[in-house]
């Protein structure tokens, strides 16, 4: 059982920082550099060589059933939610067997209209403490349900 973070953008570090040592969970923080590196023995940076998706091929390649992951990346979560793994976004959305088809679908419909229209100016909403609360929560009960598997 362990956590794993696409550690580039992750604005939740700390908040599964405390949720891993909670449940005494190992947690790999997978980035291509830039990372603070945490005292704690059960957190561990990976740092990967640059280049597209090597981070989330290393994570890809290890997560599955009794794990967790956190991700803003969709194709990434397909490929753990497959694989079995918990997977959450860093608001605490859960990516599941149920939705993650609308996900991909979704993000290749994006895609599409920002390549359509490339004046289009974008951003996504600021990431809040009530998302930072939903994360806590939903990392919590996902930990949990992990650890039934």
């Amino acid at each position: 059982m362990a956590i794993y973070v696409d550690a580039d953008a992750c604005p939740v570090k700390p908040e599964a920082e405390k949720v891993a040592t909670r449940h005494r969970m190992q947690m790999y923080l997978v980035s291509n550099g830039g990372l603070r590196l945490s005292q704690n023995p059960l957190v561990e940076a990976v740092i990967v060589p640059d280049g597209p998706d090597v981070a989330d091929m290393w994570i890809a390649e290890r997560a599955g059933p009794g794990d967790v992951v956190i991700t803003g990346d969709i194709p990434l979560a397909a490929k753990c939610v497959a694989a079995g793994a918990q997977v959450l976004r860093h608001n605490g959305e859960a990516f599941t067997p149920a939705n993650i088809g609308q996900q991909l679908a979704m993000r290749d419909l994006m895609t599409d209209l920002r390549a359509a229209d490339p004046f289009r100016q974008g951003g996504g909403k600021a990431f809040s403490k009530s998302d930072r609360s939903r994360f806590l929560d939903a990392l919590e009960r996902a930990v949990r349900a992990a650890t039934r598997r």
